[in-house]
């Protein structure tokens, strides 16, 4: 009776394991183990080159007096007609890249209110189509309008003013009447929106998306936040429940290191010192100091390097973290040309590494700069267009780390 008592345990004990396996320290570690978030991605838009000096930028209003700023000369239409063709889409093709980002002004595209230059936008479509035809998207890209151009404060501006943001609305709605069946061409709705308060630039976008959503509910628009695009005021950005909308910031951080000796920025033009990335931060501090009357720039700061760029660029990695459902796109960087090119390359290379650290795709600023421009950001040079180095065109590709 004993032994059968016995018997009856074991086999009840052996069914219970059969039933109820006991976990191993390996099996419970992996379940606990916390899976990484997967990030919305950008398909197609993970890499790409700016194209400005074109339909924007081909002059630089600094230097013009005010009531010469918004005519376009015949010069201008002939640069518009020329400067840019299929050969340069082919080229940038070539890069390995998988977008352009073309910025235009509002006033090469408006003749007046309402009224638009059909030969600017045959300018457009045939960009587009030769996009199209080399496997290139396009951002279309407001990089200038009427009451926010990035580089000039303006009398009336645009968030101030209701006319001008209603000749905003309309002209975007345009845009999406005219290429409703060109689903690889995003909208950038603003470049570098400036210092201004984000609550009116939230409400002026917030009504451009609903004008565009009325006509096409799934176009990709892409907004930018307040201070230039600045990494530290994507948090006042308004959030959308929507796939297709896609959050940008610029970097070009330091200041004084990407516009070095540049004439059209009293800073870098006054201190006129070439700069080196990485350095030594006594150069940096002594800019501030120079230029900014700065008492104590950059504190427990040893090196102006990749570490401080990640530093720099936290703001911009806690809202990827905090929205992984978001599409967050570093939409413009870039260093001036006439930079020394390894330093060029040190500081391209380190942010792109950070970029693609943080799953964060990007857009190098600018395939090509007209040659009279005091900003000059060129990644070719201005004869043949050719890249300016090997290794600047892995780094763009993502491909030297």
């Amino acid at each position: 009776m004993k032994k059968n008592c016995i018997l009856v345990c074991v086999t009840a004990l052996i069914f219970a394991l059969a039933c109820f396996p006991l976990k191993n320290h390996a099996q419970e570690e992996q379940q606990t183990q916390v899976q990484p978030v997967q990030r919305a991605t950008f398909d197609g838009f993970e890499t790409g080159v700016g194209i400005g000096g074109w339909l924007t930028n081909y002059k630089r209003f600094n230097v013009l007096p005010e009531d010469r700023r918004m005519a376009l000369s015949v010069g201008d239409f002939e640069h518009f007609e020329t400067y840019v063709t299929e050969s340069d889409v082919e080229n940038i093709a070539s890069f390995g890249v998988q977008c352009v980002r073309l910025g235009f002004d509002q006033i090469v595209i408006e003749e007046s209110p309402g009224v638009y230059r059909e030969r600017i936008f045959v300018l457009i479509d045939r960009f587009i189509n030769d996009c199209e035809k080399h496997h290139l998207n396009v951002v279309l890209n407001l990089h200038k309008s009427i009451g926010n151009y990035c580089d000039i404060k303006e009398e009336v501006e645009l968030l101030d003013d209701e006319g001008l943001q209603d000749r905003f609305v309309s002209l975007w709605a345009t845009f999406e009447k005219r290429y409703a069946d060109k689903p690889n061409v995003a909208f950038e709705l603003l470049n570098e929106i400036r210092n201004v308060d984000p609550e009116k630039w939230n409400r002026l976008a917030d009504r451009t998306i609903k004008a565009i959503r009325e006509l096409n509910p799934t176009r990709k628009i892409i907004i930018g936040s307040t201070s230039w695009n600045s990494p530290d005021t994507l948090k006042y950005l308004r959030l959308y429940d929507d796939p297709n909308i896609i959050y940008t910031f610029h970097f070009y951080e330091p200041f004084s290191f990407t516009h070095q000796q540049g004439v059209l920025q009293a800073g870098p033009l006054y201190y006129n010192r070439k700069m080196a990335y990485p350095s030594d931060v006594e150069p940096y501090r002594d800019y501030e100091r120079y230029v900014n009357n700065a008492s104590n720039p950059y504190p427990n700061i040893e090196r102006i390097d990749k570490d401080w760029m990640r530093k720099r660029l936290q703001p911009a990695f806690d809202f990827a973290k905090a929205h992984p459902d978001k599409i967050l796109w570093l939409g413009e960087f870039g260093t001036i040309r006439h930079c020394k090119l390894e330093y060029r390359e040190n500081w391209m290379r380190d942010l792109i590494s950070l970029a693609k650290e943080n799953n964060i795709p990007y857009c190098a600023w600018n395939y090509l700069s007209t040659p009279n421009d005091g900003n000059r950001f060129s990644l070719v040079d201005d004869d043949k267009r050719e890249i300016l180095s090997p290794t600047l065109l892995r780094i763009i590709r993502g491909d030297d780390e």
